[in-house]
């Protein structure tokens, strides 16, 4: 896979569109609500007294042995803060006037992430959702470091074009746990809307079985069309283009 350079325009360079305002508004009121709300959870007590009360995933690992209960706090407190951290890395105000500010807060970004995604890949092996549940998981922490990687590297190669692209894809991965609650929420609502008769925790359980690609992969392609409205480089599975256009031209020159 490479990243293959497109044209930036005039009225995209300078500018994110009118709309984005409100989207990054929307997008952070939920991040902070998730990392703050969610995660905070589990800082009101043990996973044995959180699993009795049925709190979030604590009934899942109140359980396992103390390396993946540490695993499991880890990936919540860094994911958590890669959640809070991230939408104020595409403030166009904080990176002009606070480049410093940026820099830092990228670091510990990129850290959350890279311990959130480690332990998420650990995590993958004792989900709940069996199968579907460690493929879905497993790729969303591998590729979830990767992007993060690949923004990382971008930008100590001085290619900014290509860093804000790598780090899009990177936080809508991050994204994922928004849209895994509403992804939940939804499929609950359908299961009652279509007269299930099964009880409160069996339309969770099955709901949560559809989420472990579902909370992530529509993130990517909405990541995808973002980066194409702004004509940062986008995402190629083939050299092809990459060769057309550095392959010298069979017609003679004029």
């Amino acid at each position: 896979m490479t990243v293959a350079p497109t044209a930036t325009s005039p009225r995209t360079k300078n500018r994110l569109p009118g709309s984005s305002r409100l989207s990054w508004t929307v997008m952070t009121l939920v991040s902070l609500v998730v990392a703050g709300y969610f995660a905070g959870q589990y800082a009101t007590g043990t996973l044995q007294s959180l699993s009795a009360r049925q709190i979030g995933l604590a009934a899942s690992y109140a359980q396992r042995p103390p390396l993946i209960q540490i695993a499991f706090y880890v990936h919540i407190v860094s994911a958590g803060l890669a959640l809070a951290i991230g939408p104020f890395q595409f403030v166009r105000a904080v990176r002009r006037r606070r480049p410093g500010a940026h820099r830092w807060l990228g670091r510990l970004y990129l850290a959350s992430v890279g311990s959130a995604a480690t332990a998420g890949f650990v995590m993958a092996f004792f989900n709940t959702a069996g199968m579907v549940g460690f493929f879905g998981f497993g790729a969303l922490a591998l590729l979830w470091a990767w992007t993060s990687y690949r923004g990382y590297r971008a930008i100590r190669e001085g290619d900014f074009a290509s860093h804000r692209a790598w780090m899009i894809r990177s936080f809508a991965l991050t994204f994922a746990a928004p849209t895994l609650r509403l992804w939940l929420g939804l499929l609950i609502g359908v299961q009652t809307l279509a007269g299930s008769q099964a009880d409160g925790q069996q339309m969770l359980d099955n709901a949560y079985a559809s989420v472990p690609f579902l909370c992530w992969l529509p993130n990517i392609v909405v990541a995808e069309l973002m980066i194409r409205r702004r004509d940062l480089p986008g995402l190629r599975f083939s050299t092809s283009t990459v060769q057309q256009q550095t392959a010298p031209s069979s017609e003679p020159s004029p």
